[in-house]
């Protein structure tokens, strides 16, 4: 009985196959290198508060980029000397309550809009979009004298409700776009198979519309914590005050507390860095969720 022999290859004198090395055009050198210039760019603003956060009060008129001393009782400082712990806790509250509110209004509203043709819809997204024209500052007065005659100036839920209130028709706008986007069919589907409709909309278009969710959020959750003149107008109490404006009474008549000034604000951007490197994630699953098997 013939047997087959496998023939192997010889082995190369240089010791094994060479790995390709990858080439680097010009282009390519040119664009990562203004890519990071830009990174640069915009994270030098961060880089230089979180220096003059470090700063020793001794040292704020030093024209030395980095202190020779590093102050981390600044952060102490600030935290015990003044009301931001109240002032983050009510930007938490008015920033999250925000965003549930408007997620649990327009949700339903974008997907009525989208999947229902009724007399009035073209009409009613047109006034949706048009009230993003406004400016919250042009109905200052009048928000504020409707607050005052129902006794509700220095509250929470006046924040929550202003903030919400603002960021609702962004929110219908981009979810009634996402959940367009999506076939009908695959409700159908789900329903022919004995789902409701409401658990449809809960099990396969909510999944597939996440990543415009977790733009609504975003964009809900980032405006009302960076939200100044309001919490400004409505409250005057400090310990009920929000973040951006418990920060501004660092700023004197004739001084700048730059040191604490600074120190707050690090303080501040912490949560919304938080919340994006929590949410990114999502995201990304988002885009491929709740594919239908």
């Amino acid at each position: 009985m013939a047997t087959a022999t496998a023939t192997r290859p010889a082995p190369r004198k240089d010791g094994g196959p060479k790995k390709a090395r990858r080439a680097f055009r010009p282009r390519t050198l040119v664009i990562t290198a203004c890519a990071w210039l830009l990174a640069a760019i915009f994270l030098a603003p961060y880089l230089e508060m979180v220096i003059t956060a470090l700063r020793p009060k001794e040292e704020l008129r030093d024209r030395t980029y980095l202190p020779q001393d590093l102050e981390w009782a600044n952060f102490v400082d600030v935290w015990k000397e003044s009301e931001l712990g109240q002032n983050l806790q009510v930007t938490l509250l008015v920033a999250g309550g925000a965003t549930l509110l408007v997620l649990l209004v327009a949700l339903p509203a974008a997907y009525y809009t989208a999947r229902m043709r009724y007399r009035g819809r073209k009409l009613f997204l047109l006034l949706v979009l048009v009230t993003q024209m406004f400016q919250p500052t042009a109905l200052l007065v009048g928000l504020y004298r409707e607050f005052h005659e129902l006794d509700m100036l220095n509250s929470v839920w006046t924040l929550i409700l202003t903030n919400a209130a603002f960021n609702l028709a962004f929110a219908v706008w981009i979810l009634t776009a996402y959940i367009s986007s999506i076939p009908p069919e695959l409700e159908e589907a789900a329903m022919v198979d004995g789902t409701s409709r409401f658990g449809a909309m809960i099990r396969v278009t909510l999944p597939l519309a996440l990543p415009g969710v977790v733009t609504a959020v975003i964009f809900t959750f980032i405006t009302s914590w960076n939200e100044f003149v309001m919490g400004l107008t409505l409250t005057t109490e400090p310990e009920k005050q929000p973040l951006t404006v418990g920060i501004n009474n660092f700023i004197g008549n004739y001084t700048v507390q730059w040191n604490y000034l600074f120190a707050a604000s690090v303080v501040a951007i912490v949560p919304v860095i938080v919340l994006f490197a929590f949410i990114e994630r999502h995201v990304v699953s988002g885009l491929t969720a709740g594919s239908v098997k």
